[in-house]
């Protein structure tokens, strides 16, 4: 069921990076109680919950926590976990009582999991901001983009997913790991900010040994060379090529019949006109077409694909890359493992009396879940 099997998680409800947190370690296992509020918070951008995948594998509670009862509910929950998750400004969830020092003096091994923008210090520690904000103080966006344009605003995945989710699962698991041999639990402070500035690690050195410029879309990797960049095909759909190593290039221009360019491929003053002549060969055909000629050749070639595309794609069919959970195509649960192989993804399924039980029984026995119900915290 998962190489995190039996690992419990209270997540208080947040969106973005602390969702998919949670639902990561959902994937692998993990059994995660999500504390709902009971009214709508107004944050992020509503949709129904079956196409709110961050919310899989995991069921919800909704609670009150201005009530004091469901705040000491939520810490008897507490002294039965491994981690909790919160992402709220930094102060708030000590005003609910549920900071790392209430949780800590009920479980002292808990990982107390924080995810926010900005820290839980600095200067900008209680500022608003999102993921655009974030990649823009770290340089991240800076050097996003094409040769005279204005910066590129990728999706949220830089700053959301990649510094924030990415980093603050690493650090829970890093922090489970050493509570082996203390015996005892932490607080991982996961900000966005440093996470990026932690991916941002390569082109800072790049940087530094002269190799890169602050000028966006000149650079290796940035869109400037002309073995590393996109191409628009005859019928409007585009081409990647990342044939940076000579005998990739050399075999790109082999089928492109421009091996002349070959010898000018560090030389950054032709990078514009051999960009310009892949440009137009590139034109002369479908994005299919290409596809067949580069077929089976060692080009660093692949098409661009749309969010419809890439699942119906032979590569990511035969690994089952994607599945379907409720009629909705998503990614299934990543990485892969030989031995402990995550269970099927579920839908989020929300609170239900009914069932609550199954959803609590992990944390509490049959009394204690009729004693909540009877107190009126629980429906």
């Amino acid at each position: 069921m998962g190489p995190l099997n039996g690992l419990k998680v209270i997540e208080l409800a947040g969106i973005g990076p602390g969702p998919m947190a949670a639902m990561l370690l959902a994937d692998l296992g993990a059994t995660v109680l999500r504390i709902d509020r009971k009214e709508p918070s107004g944050l992020g951008v509503s949709r129904p919950a079956r196409f709110d995948l961050l919310l899989r594998n995991r069921r919800s509670l909704p609670l009150d926590l201005k009530d004091p009862a469901a705040v000491d509910f939520v810490l008897d929950l507490v002294s039965r976990s491994d981690v909790l998750i919160e992402g709220f400004r930094p102060g708030v969830a000590e005003r609910l009582g549920l900071g790392p020092e209430a949780c800590h003096k009920k479980n002292e091994k808990l990982i107390y999991g924080r995810i926010t923008g900005w820290g839980q210090s600095g200067p900008l520690a209680n500022a608003v901001g999102h993921d655009i904000n974030y990649i823009a103080l770290t340089g991240a966006l800076h050097a996003i983009g094409r040769a005279g344009q204005a910066p590129a605003v990728p999706i949220n995945l830089v700053g959301d997913f990649g510094g924030g989710t990415l980093y603050l699962v690493m650090g829970i698991l890093a922090a489970l790991y050493e509570t082996k041999s203390s015996g005892k639990g932490q607080v991982v402070d996961a900000a966005m900010v440093d996470g990026v500035a932690s991916l941002m690690t390569q082109p800072h050195g790049t940087f530094a040994a002269g190799m890169m410029s602050h000028e966006r879309g000149t650079n290796i990797t940035d869109s400037g060379a002309p073995f590393y960049d996109v191409y628009e095909c005859s019928d409007g759909k585009w081409v990647s090529i990342g044939a940076v190593e000579k005998k990739f290039y050399q075999e790109v221009l082999r089928l492109l019949a421009l091996d002349s360019l070959l010898a000018d491929q560090w030389n950054r003053a032709t990078w514009p006109a051999a960009k310009s002549r892949i440009a137009q060969k590139i034109k002369m055909h479908t994005r299919d077409e290409w596809c067949a000629v580069f077929d089976g050749t060692e080009s660093c070639f692949a098409p661009v694909l749309t969010l419809e595309e890439a699942p119906l794609h032979p590569h990511f069919q035969a690994r089952a890359t994607y599945v379907e959970v409720d009629g909705v195509t998503q990614p299934a649960p990543a990485p892969r493992f030989s031995r402990t192989v995550p269970p099927t993804p579920k839908a989020f399924q929300p609170w239900n009396r009914e069932e609550a039980q199954e959803i609590l029984g992990h944390w509490l026995d049959d009394s204690q879940v009729l004693a909540a119900r009877n107190s009126g915290l629980i429906d």
